[in-house]
């Protein structure tokens, strides 16, 4: 029988009523006490580590996270971590940097309505979660989630209140959990030979900034300021920066001449951003931009903090972010 670990971090499926609202108030025991369809699945062993909403859930948490999960690594067959889906897909993306080679499966799940309500949906994603770590094919991170399992620097949150709260961008869903069974599209990925290495060097100084019809350029003037060293830009369809009266390219010129390294990204959910195609693209591309392709957001930005954790030279950063670690570009 598979050994899983369960870290619980807080998050809607643990949460009760307070007078200021709901608020994490669950242990993991606590959860699976509720759901008998877990007996005799696996053996199932859990670890408080956070009690939070996953809007406060940051980048020194996902180290927690990651150390956790690489501690427990070393003792069972698999993770599953409760979290809370606010944050989810950043915390998976983030997991996927940090934990390198791995050969066993790390699962994020959580609900929308708290497990202790009647109509939850935290019951059935802890079980398929469950059923997915145990089922000895998978290896990586991925976060399971109303039956679908998705790539975890492919998932992103798209509905507040749905309960098919995720979808999986710009790569097929790994696969599916109906009644108890694993299915998968694709062959999973040979497992690494190498061993298990935890890298949580993480530098938060990354600010991702949404652009506008309108935006002043002084605003991106002021990021030296304030102490950032790299720059997300979810840029307008293929990855568009305005290059005509409100000017964005001359201070992203003046960022990336003192080494803070700017990446573009796209505002629409599916197919990514390319820079060959319009000249607001082209120019950019030609001021020095980093393009992030077919990746998510979230997968960009977790990724640049990754990588400036790593080294602080401009040269290399490009190189790295190009590169495709864990399958964060989209499949050709």
């Amino acid at each position: 029988m598979k050994k899983i670990l369960l870290l619980s971090t807080g998050g809607t499926i643990a949460s009760s009523p307070t007078e200021n609202g709901l608020s994490p108030q669950m242990d993991g025991a606590s959860m699976v006490r509720l759901i008998p369809e877990l007996n005799g699945l696996c053996e199932i062993h859990y670890k408080e580590l956070l009690s939070l909403d996953s809007t406060n859930i940051q980048p020194e948490e996902w180290a927690s996270i990651a150390q956790a999960v690489f501690a427990g690594l070393s003792i069972f067959d698999g993770v599953v971590i409760t979290h809370g889906t606010d944050t989810m897909a950043y915390t998976a993306a983030a997991l996927s940097f940090m934990l390198q080679n791995l050969n066993k499966p790390v699962i994020l799940t959580g609900s929308q309505i708290p497990i202790e309500e009647p109509n939850t949906d935290g019951k059935r994603n802890i079980l398929d979660a469950f059923h997915a770590a145990a089922d000895g094919r998978l290896a990586g991170v991925y976060l399971v989630f109303d039956g679908i399992i998705i790539h975890g620097c492919h998932a992103r949150k798209t509905s507040s209140l749905g309960l098919h709260a995720f979808e999986s961008i710009n790569r097929e869903p790994e696969g599916s959990v109906k009644d108890g069974k694993v299915i998968l599209n694709r062959e999973p990925a040979p497992l690494s030979r190498k061993s298990l290495t935890l890298n949580d060097n993480f530098n938060p100084n990354v600010l991702l900034l949404k652009l506008v019809p309108g935006m002043k350029p002084e605003l991106l003037e002021a990021i030296p300021q304030l102490g950032y060293r790299a720059v997300v830009l979810e840029a307008f369809g293929l990855g568009g920066i305005p290059n005509s009266r409100r000017n964005l390219l001359p201070p992203i010129k003046a960022l990336i001449k003192k080494e803070i390294p700017v990446a573009v990204t796209t505002q629409c959910i599916h197919d990514g951003c390319d820079l060959t195609v319009y000249d607001v693209g082209v120019e950019a591309s030609k001021a020095g931009v980093l393009s992030a392709g077919t990746m998510t957001t979230e997968a960009a930005f977790a990724k640049l903090m990754w990588i400036l954790g790593q080294t602080a030279d401009l040269n290399k950063i490009k190189e790295l972010f190009s590169q495709d670690f864990f399958g964060e570009f989209a499949e050709n």
